[in-house]
């Protein structure tokens, strides 16, 4: 039997909108964790509680599908089945084995994680010591400490988010701090704290596949009696979020530089933007998309050639790459020389990116960390 009692929140932030909420007790938790159990997801993280797997997924699942993480959680699991495995491994091939992920600090911060519980010489039960490993926040220290440890800490995720503010009406923005203290206390309030892995896993489970942000399953869910956002015909319009974020348009023109014998010129991507670290092929960055004429233009400004024309040909023109800020414009070009005529140094006035360019051999590139894009424009070269 399920009962209701009427619960005074303890954070007090409602003031004046709503400072009680009709929870059910039993009901809520329990609802979730039998619907769980009848279509919750199979997945090969659940099936262990070795912490550093469990971090492992979490770190690649930011910003990341699951469908899309899965092959790569396999791998990484296969090639680095614990924390000292990881921690030796160069940055190198690490960030090759996450080569089409984005997001490649994840990468460096999961490594530089693994160094520290190697030197710790266990994985500790400690949220203190987990949450200050690198590139570790709230959210997978609170899913690290509950699946691999059965501690009592509650998620707080996008999915997790979202349930919550449907379910119980909550219209404050939740990329505020009020909203962000608010959900984040109505989480402690609501986690079972006898089953917490099962109860964390299955409220992100119902977040992504029964209450999702668009078409939510309302007509055939479990907590459709007690939902406030279907009740107040809010289903749509939670949760709020007060920050649009401006989308930027970036114009990359990357040439494509071979020559007869075989080989590629790389350079490899400094700090402070994206793809830190990862290599790429000669760029020039514009206000706008370059015509040929311009790119040939600024080849010859730096690197003069006898008849001033490069042998340059168009692979493809406005590539489109999405990251989470920006929008990436991306024209591919293929310039094949001799192997006499290596322009490697940077002494023009071109603003061609070549600076610290290294000729590879061209059967070679799969050795290379690039990202997706040029993985993208590779794919159509290939086809020309």
């Amino acid at each position: 039997m399920f009962y209701f009692i009427k619960k005074k929140l303890s954070f007090g932030m409602f003031q004046g909108k709503k400072p009680y909420f009709c929870i059910m007790i039993s009901s809520f938790s329990a609802q979730l964790e039998a619907w769980y159990r009848e279509f919750g997801r199979d997945l090969p993280w659940r099936q262990t509680s070795d912490p550093f797997l469990i971090m492992l997924s979490e770190f690649i699942l930011q910003q990341t599908q699951i469908v899309q993480g899965m092959s790569y959680y396999l791998r990484f699991a296969e090639r680095f089945p614990s924390a000292e495995s990881l921690a030796n491994a160069s940055e190198e091939e690490v960030m090759r084995l996450w080569q089409g992920l984005g997001y490649y600090s994840r990468a460096r911060n999961l490594r530089k994680a693994a160094q520290e519980v190697a030197k710790a010489g266990h994985f500790p039960k400690d949220y203190s010591f987990i949450r200050a490993l690198p590139g570790v926040g709230d959210y997978t220290a609170a899913a690290i400490m509950s699946f691999a440890f059965g501690e009592p800490y509650a998620v707080l995720d996008g999915n997790v988010q979202r349930v919550l503010a449907r379910h119980f009406g909550i219209s404050e923005p939740v990329d505020t701090t009020q909203g962000k203290k608010l959900l984040r206390a109505l989480a402690d309030e609501m986690l079972d704290r006898q089953h917490p892995a099962l109860y964390n896993q299955a409220i992100m489970d119902f977040g992504a596949l029964q209450c999702k942000p668009t078409s939510p399953l309302c007509d055939a869910c479990p907590l459709a009696e007690t939902c406030q956002a279907l009740k107040e015909h809010q289903v749509d319009k939670l949760p709020v979020k007060a920050k649009r974020t401006a989308i930027r348009d970036r114009y990359f023109t990357y040439i494509y530089t071979r020559t007869e014998d075989g080989k590629t010129l790389l350079r490899r991507r400094g700090s402070g933007d994206i793809w830190q670290g990862l290599f790429e092929f000669p760029l020039i960055e514009s206000e706008r998309p370059l015509t040929m004429a311009e790119v040939e233009q600024r080849l010859n400004n730096q690197w003069p050639i006898g008849n001033g024309r490069w042998p340059i040909t168009l692979v493809a023109r406005d590539v489109l790459h999405q990251l989470t800020h920006q929008r990436l414009h991306a024209d591919f070009y293929c310039l094949t020389l001799p192997a006499s005529q290596c322009p490697v140094s940077n002494g023009g006035k071109s603003n061609v990116q070549w600076e610290k360019g290294q000729w590879v051999e061209e059967k070679s590139l799969d050795h290379y960390a690039l990202p997706r894009l040029l993985e993208k424009l590779l794919e159509r070269l290939k086809r020309t």
